[in-house]
């Protein structure tokens, strides 16, 4: 069976789950082809993404003449279905905070991408993320496409569902996935009773064989890490008033990533005289966050809003504990005094409180609570695992 992908930036560091995604759905036999609307700023530091880069389709760099052309070509061939799509599109424009004219590019996106799924024999498209790649194959879908699907991830499209047209998208698609069953939950309220049964839970993937015997904790002094883009939601500033009231603790903290806010968060650390404790990494490759892993003793998630994170799982999986905050699928994977702590978002104090706890306990206990969450992980967020149930999604759309 052959499928294409279609994404908004692709390859990115914090979508390496998607990348994980489509090489197992490869392994088990399908074939897919990537579109992505545009490639991801900067140099990409990851040898794997770059590779992933060397192997997608890039569909605004093909030119704004190539892109009429196409919608010109699906005007003539289906003026019907032209009509329909071009209401689809001022109509969800009409909704949305990126308004009507962006729309109408998705449009041409989408006659193109249709355009290229004929001549490749793409049977079915799945999108990431409710937003803008999901628009794309909707109306890619409403020209005469392929049939689509799509992963919701969250929290954009749970902060903006009519904005994202997420009930239309919904209804007009062969099936949903959630990578939580709290985000098929918020799929519920947006979509008709009829579309319930095709509301699905497909986990992000984890691949084992990357994660072999874990290292043994390090010694010393209670080492922090945090992983993530540097944006309001994701709460490193709470993390940074956090050890601001742990003065007298040894406790240190590695900052991996890069965002908007690094200016804002280093100008805390440095108001706080916290610079011998907090270091800046920026992004670093998959290898060097596993790495990163290996000499933390705990990973601290303190997000506003979240999906599921993909750092929980490699914390997890590389058998460290993990502080997180009691939002969203979260839950259904940290086990509060199991795997790690779950703390009420935004607190400070909590947050400090659950360092504080963890910097007390022996590296004994630490490692087993590790040990716990390896297991659990592993037994849900399998790589191999999802990638059969999404397969099997695929299949039977089509049948």
């Amino acid at each position: 069976m052959k499928i294409a992908y279609v994404l908004n930036t692709y390859p990115q560091p914090s979508h390496s789950f998607i990348r994980r995604e489509l090489q197992a759905l490869e392994r088990q036999g399908l074939q897919v082809h990537r579109f992505a609307m545009r490639a991801a700023d900067g140099d990409l530091v990851d040898p794997q993404d770059r590779a992933e880069a060397e192997r997608t389709e890039y569909v605004l760099a093909r030119g704004v003449g190539r892109l009429l052309q196409s919608a010109l070509g699906a005007a003539l061939s289906g003026p019907g279905r032209f009509l329909a799509a071009l209401k689809q599109a001022r109509r969800m424009g009409k909704r949305s905070e990126v308004g009507t004219l962006r729309h109408l590019i998705y449009l041409l996106e989408a006659a193109y991408v249709a355009q290229r799924c004929k001549a490749l024999g793409v049977e079915h498209i799945h999108a990431h993320f409710g937003t803008n790649a999901t628009a794309v194959a909707a109306l890619c879908r409403t020209l005469g496409g392929p049939r689509y699907s799509f992963t919701v991830h969250g929290p954009e499209e749970f902060d903006a569902p009519r904005a994202l047209s997420l009930p239309e998208k919904l209804t007009q698609s062969a099936f949903a996935v959630a990578v939580s069953s709290f985000g098929r939950s918020q799929l519920s309220r947006w979509a008709p009773f009829a579309v319930w049964p095709r509301l699905n839970v497909v986990h992000c993937g984890i691949e084992k064989s990357k994660f072999p015997s874990p290292v043994p904790m390090p010694q010393g002094p209670l080492r922090l890490v945090a992983i993530g883009r540097f944006v309001e939601q994701k709460g490193q500033m709470v993390l940074v008033n956090a050890l601001s009231l742990l003065r007298d603790l040894d406790v240190h903290l590695t900052l991996v990533g890069d965002g908007e806010m690094r200016p804002d968060l280093e100008a805390a650390v440095a108001a706080n005289d916290l610079q011998d404790k907090v270091r800046f990494t920026g992004w670093l490759s998959e290898a060097d966050v596993t790495r990163t892993l290996s000499e933390a003793h705990v990973l601290a998630m303190p997000s506003f809003a979240e999906g599921l994170p993909m750092v929980v799982m490699e914390a997890m999986a590389a058998a460290r504990p993990v502080i997180a905050t009691y939002i969203a699928g979260t839950p259904e994977l940290v086990q509060s005094g199991r795997t790690g702590w779950l703390i009420p978002a935004g607190d400070a104090e909590a947050l400090a409180d659950s360092i504080r706890h963890a910097a007390a306990l022996p590296t004994e206990e630490l490692a087993q609570m590790g040990l716990v969450g390896r297991a659990r992980v592993f037994e849900r967020h399998d790589v191999e695992t999802e990638a059969a149930k999404l397969s099997t999604l695929f299949r039977q759309a089509g049948d």
